[in-house]
């Protein structure tokens, strides 16, 4: 899905083989043609540029265009396989740092859509300038910048797309004529209208001008139908609009008197005759206006007031963008006091006469007040130690937290209003911060994540969010910087990276590469790991010493996988995850068949990854069983483990669930299931958990309700699996016992812990009483 919007070795410790490099190199060298080259788009291409691309050699190349051709089909192939590997951001990422090696699981492109789609179908907005469309991160960014957007989700053949949004945005169901989308969008527009005078000109007209100029000016507007002779004394003849800054001002002739003061901040006044009447208002600012109006007065305009020549409100929009005051200039002097005490989004410019920023980006200051972010320039040329110092050559911007001038992050994305917002309020709540050769990790005793990357690079953009967001729960425990290796290419180097982004936690001699996707839950999920390791990386000798060695009672999980294959990569934090939550139940492994080779061949691993589960030995037992399951999240890998744990829970006859349940001295906790139903195949896993987790003090038990439909309606039960709990209190128990709302293995053991601790409690007042009474 798109959105659209309408608005103006290294991997694991830095220690590589030879071969490897070797290996990596074949990979680049072998390929027939580069997959940017395909498309004829350079690296740093962005995602409209690979659309726009790739549907240019489209309409060229596809087969229908070429039934003459007998290499057609296979050409367009090539293109559409660059095209799929390229717009998406994980394959991207594998094909930058893998080669097509990398993406031997992912088989997309072998299927393609007739002319007619391309022609007609696809890329629909890219040739528009006014629409953007948005991928998942410049989404986010976007409806999150604190502007009004209007957003249609679509596919290309979908007329009801919308539906699918991700957040609870207000939907539109109405017809698609561009009249009735205005005015859909249109009430959205808050802004509030100022009458100065009368009014003659359509609220629509006036509320999108306000809108516009939200947080920038205060507008007013004068109906010269009904104020003919005031707009005769402004020398007004014909539809006029005028800018009056702060300070300007209206005077009469003949008193001297002051008609109408900007005070501290702007407004601008439209006029018009009474056929086409004028005005907008913006409500944040407020703007004081004083009168003093005659019929015979004679105004002059304040030579600060300038006229503006049109009525198109967009036209109006960018003519007072222009005379807006630009940010204030920091002095040298006073740079690193500023940036000590107050958060601060700073534009680098090279010269006073540098044109780097749009009249656009003065919104900011309106935009980021909420965040107490200050906004201002600084010349480079004025004092370049300081610029070099923070690793800042060209024109850009940067974020400082309030805590120095060290504490900073340089925004990489895109120079656009929406993205710059996001980015500044992200930003100054999170904790990473740009580094170089003088603050780069060394030996520290605190641990670091470093994400090495390029600016050019999309995944890279598309992974400092992600970033920002796990610095916010890891803070104290881990730091987190970005290091440019376009700026730092000799850091880089050192470090032996080879692709972008290549993100890596330093702990004082350790080094750890991470390899899964760009998600902060993802991770933090791989830090979580790290700190308290769930899988054991195996190596030929130590898998024959813990797996073909383990005691008899052990049972181990293996993944033996490549770290350069797709569904590797995928598994691994699902692995990791699944692994903590067997702790203590099963031992979990992996091993890197690209690193061991001849070891996984030997061991008959035929493709990656191959998920083995080695279990207690016994004659009769199976060397291990491969898992075959359509799904390999941490949940279906865990169901699948548990089932070949022995079972601790005891299977219950009508005889025994009296005699040991309802007659005996012990607590118990009993599973009412039916063979055929899915949910209590699900629950068993879990149910052997709980026997795990409460052994020694609640028994558990386990009633087969298709065979022993008398016992399961005597307790009243009435759906599968049902969990009941029979606490023994001296006395014979309930045969309807006590009903347990929860399938979950720790939940339930919670609640029979709380239950016992009450009885328990119970007994004790009880035997205090009958001391009392004694």
């Amino acid at each position: 899905m798109e959105f659209l919007l309408s608005k103006g070795d290294y991997p694991a410790s830095f220690r590589r083989s030879l071969v490897v490099i070797l290996v990596c190199v074949m990979v680049l060298v072998c390929t027939d043609q580069d997959y940017y080259s395909l498309l004829g788009v350079s690296k740093e291409a962005s995602s409209r540029e690979i659309r726009q691309a790739f549907k240019k050699l489209a309409l060229k190349l596809h087969p229908d265009k070429n039934q003459n051709d007998p290499n057609a089909h296979e050409n367009f192939l090539k293109i559409n396989r660059a095209y799929e590997v390229l717009k998406d951001e994980d394959l991207r990422k594998k094909y930058d740092k893998y080669g097509e090696k990398g993406l031997e699981d992912q088989q997309q492109g072998g299927r393609y859509e007739s002319w007619h789609y391309y022609r007609y179908d696809f890329g629909i907005y890219d040739d528009d300038p006014e629409i953007i469309t948005l991928d998942r991160g410049e989404f986010d960014a976007a409806v999150n910048s604190g502007e009004l957007w209007f957003v249609n989700f679509y596919s290309p053949r979908c007329s009801h797309c919308h539906d699918l949004a991700p957040t609870q945005p207000v939907k539109y169901y109405g017809d698609r004529s561009k009249e009735s989308l205005k005015n859909f969008a249109m009430q959205y527009v808050t802004s509030t209208i100022t009458e100065l005078w009368a009014d003659c000109l359509s609220y629509q007209t006036r509320l999108k001008l306000a809108g516009m100029l939200e947080g920038l000016a205060n507008v007013g507007w004068i109906d010269c139908g009904t104020q003919g002779e005031l707009c005769d004394n402004l020398d007004i003849s014909s539809s006029t609009t005028a800018y009056f800054p702060p300070g300007a001002t209206i005077n009469n002739k003949e008193k001297g008197g002051v008609l109408v003061r900007a005070v501290s901040k702007k407004i601008l006044v439209l006029t018009h005759d009474e056929s086409t009447p004028t005005l907008s208002v913006s409500r944040d600012y407020a703007v004081q206006l004083y009168f003093s109006i005659a019929t015979s007065s004679y105004i002059r305009m304040a030579a600060l007031t300038p006229f503006l020549n049109s009525l198109d409100a967009r036209e109006i929009y960018q003519e007072v963008m222009k005379h807006l005051p630009d940010f204030e200039i920091i002095p040298a002097t006073s740079l690193e006091d500023r940036l000590a005490h107050h958060r601060w989004l700073l534009f680098f410019q090279f010269g006073e006469n540098d044109k780097s920023s749009v009249q656009e980006f003065k919104k900011l200051k309106f935009l980021l007040k909420d965040e107490h972010i200050q906004v201002g320039k600084f010349d480079c040329l004025s004092s370049p130690t300081i610029c070099n110092k923070l690793y800042v050559y060209q024109p850009c911007l940067a974020v400082f937290k309030g805590k120095g001038i060290d504490d900073y992050e340089i925004h990489h994305g895109k120079k656009i209003l929406y993205d710059i917002v996001a980015f500044a309020k992200e930003s100054v709540n999170s904790h990473v911060i740009t580094l170089g050769p003088q603050n780069f990790p060394g030996k520290e005793k605190e641990p670091w994540l470093v994400d090495f990357f390029a600016p050019w690079c999309p995944p890279c953009r598309a992974l400092l969010p992600e970033l920002r967001k796990a610095s916010k729960h890891l803070y104290g425990q881990l730091k987190f910087g970005t290091l440019d290796c376009t700026v730092h290419e000799g850091l880089c180097n050192m470090h032996n990276i080879r692709a972008y982004p290549t993100t890596v936690v330093f702990n004082q001699s350790d080094v750890h590469e991470y390899e899964g996707h760009h998600s902060a839950e993802q991770i933090l999920e791989f830090i979580e790991d790290l700190r308290n390791p769930s899988v054991v990386s195996l190596t030929p000798e130590t898998f024959v010493e813990l797996v073909e060695r383990r005691k008899r009672e052990e049972i181990w999980m293996v993944d033996f996988y490549a770290p350069w294959c797709g569904p590797c990569q995928a598994l691994m934090p699902e692995w990791k995850k699944m692994a903590r939550m067997l702790n203590g139940l099963i031992s979990v492994g992996s091993v890197d068949c690209q690193k061991f080779y001849s070891f996984c061949h030997q061991e008959n691993v035929r493709g990656y990854p191959e998920v083995r589960l080695f279990p207690q030995k016994s004659s009769t037992t199976h060397r291990y069983y491969s898992y075959n399951g359509w799904h390999r999240d941490s949940y279906s890998l865990r169901g699948w483990a548990l089932g070949y744990l022995p079972q601790v829970s005891i299977d219950l006859t009508p005889q025994s669930f009296t005699e040991k349940v309802l007659n005996g001295k012990d607590h118990w906790v009993i599973d009412f299931y039916a063979p055929w139903c899915g949910p209590c195949q699900n629950f068993a896993p879990e149910f052997e958990i709980l026997a795990r987790a409460v052994k020694g003090k609640v028994k558990a038990g386990k009633v087969d309700c298709q065979a022993y439909g008398q016992t399961c309606q005597s307790a009243d039960i009435r759906a599968y699996p049902t969990v009941k709990f029979y606490p023994y209190q001296g006395t014979k128990k309930s045969v309807l016992g006590e009903y347990i709302d929860s399938r979950d293995a720790k939940g339930i053991a919670d609640i029979l812990n709380e239950k016992l601790e009450a009885i328990q409690n119970k007994g004790k007042r009880k035997k205090s009483r009958n001391k009392d009474e004694l």
